[in-house]
């Protein structure tokens, strides 16, 4: 009688087809999985995106299967509206998962593929920047749809937003003032993943800090100062606002160091220290160096001494390291010719200036 019960309730069919349903979406799953993963090994890309989503798609086609079978069923069979509703909504959510994974596997993947930590990283930045201000772009757009289309069932938030679209006067305005930032922001990161004026690891100068790109979110960046410090800058000032960047074409970066010199300083001298300094240093990277005079002033001279180094980093510690070896080399050799002031008694030499001072006042002098 049970049996006979169970055989003619209106739901025994539709009950039965989703038994088999789900059981063979599992091993669709499965089989479909394996083939997946074998074809992409070669793509790393695809081979991780495909990873990382197996587990939203176990979830998911389960219930689109399950939707299936609740959209074959007849429309008379009783809360099937509620059931559709409900998986209907769940796959919306499950599909949400999956794209958001996909996505995240498919950046991750190509990432392993361009490591940034090598020293010539120009290319590998280029793609890492796009790659992950592309990415979460989309993250924020799948989200944004699947929470959408999970509202657009409901009556409520239909007429929600009819009303809010009816009346968008001032409310609209205020609305648009208060999202301006976020869609600037959001352009902005557009900009900066196609034309990428900034890259990570760039090394920037900003509002007179500096420091490295060291992450790109979707409204603002962050970059790691030389002290370890952070600071975080909208998305949107890289576009409006004028920066240095150190690492536009390639790390390699020509660094200068100023001392200021007597003129009887002799520069052969000056020029083979450089030389034996610079070639000594493991941070100078072979291409060039050199020395000259670059201004004049009525009490000393100005020389620059110039240096290369593959990053910015050493082409700094390059710049300290030339800076300490010359000024030892001149308070050893020619401490007479560094830059002095003196007080002197006017009449005790050549160096008094102006009128004579009165007696028992020393006048003051000057010399270089």
């Amino acid at each position: 009688m049970n049996t006979e019960l169970l055989l003619n309730h209106p739901w025994f069919g539709t009950w039965l087809a989703a038994l088999i349903a789900v059981p063979a979406s599992l091993v669709a799953y499965r089989i479909g999985g394996l083939v997946l993963m074998r074809v992409t090994r070669p793509t790393p890309g695809l081979h991780a995106m495909v990873d990382k989503a197996r587990s939203a798609a176990r979830w998911a086609l389960p219930l689109i299967a399950l939707q299936m079978v609740w959209q074959a069923a007849p429309d008379d069979l009783h809360y099937i509206n509620n059931v559709r509703h409900l998986t209907g909504l769940l796959v919306i959510a499950t599909l949400t998962w999956l794209l958001t994974r996909a996505i995240s596997g498919f950046t991750e993947g190509l990432l392993t593929k361009y490591p940034a930590h090598v020293a010539d990283n120009l290319n590998a930045r280029r793609i890492h920047t796009q790659a992950r201000v592309l990415s979460r772009t989309a993250l924020g757009m799948v989200l944004v749809a699947g929470v959408s289309l999970m509202l657009m069932p409901f009556p409520g938030a239909r007429q929600v937003g009819a009303s809010l679209l009816a009346s968008a006067g001032i409310i609209g305005l205020i609305v648009g003032l208060a999202a301006k930032p976020v869609f600037s922001n959001l352009i902005a990161g557009l900009q900066i993943a196609l034309a990428q004026p900034i890259r990570l690891d760039d090394v920037l100068v900003v509002e007179g800090e500096w420091g490295t790109v060291e992450e790109i979110n979707g409204t603002f960046v962050v970059m790691k100062l030389w002290d370890d410090r952070r600071l975080i800058l909208p998305l949107s000032y890289f576009i409006e606002k004028p920066f240095q960047c150190w690492t536009r074409h390639t790390s390699q970066l020509l660094g200068s160091a100023f001392i200021y010199v007597d003129y009887g300083t002799p520069l052969a001298p000056l020029r083979t220290e450089l030389e034996r300094i610079v070639r000594a240093a493991p941070e100078w990277d072979g291409r060039t160096f050199v020395l000259q005079v670059t201004d004049v002033t009525e009490r000393s001279m100005q020389l620059r001494m110039l240096a290369t180094a593959a990053t910015a980093g050493q082409a700094f510690d390059l710049r300290c390291r030339i800076r300490e070896g010359m000024m030892t080399f001149m308070q050893r050799e020619y401490p007479q010719h560094l830059p002095k002031l003196r007080t002197e008694e006017a009449g005790a030499g050549s160096y008094a200036e102006g009128p004579p001072a009165p007696d028992g006042v020393p006048a003051i002098a000057s010399r270089s």
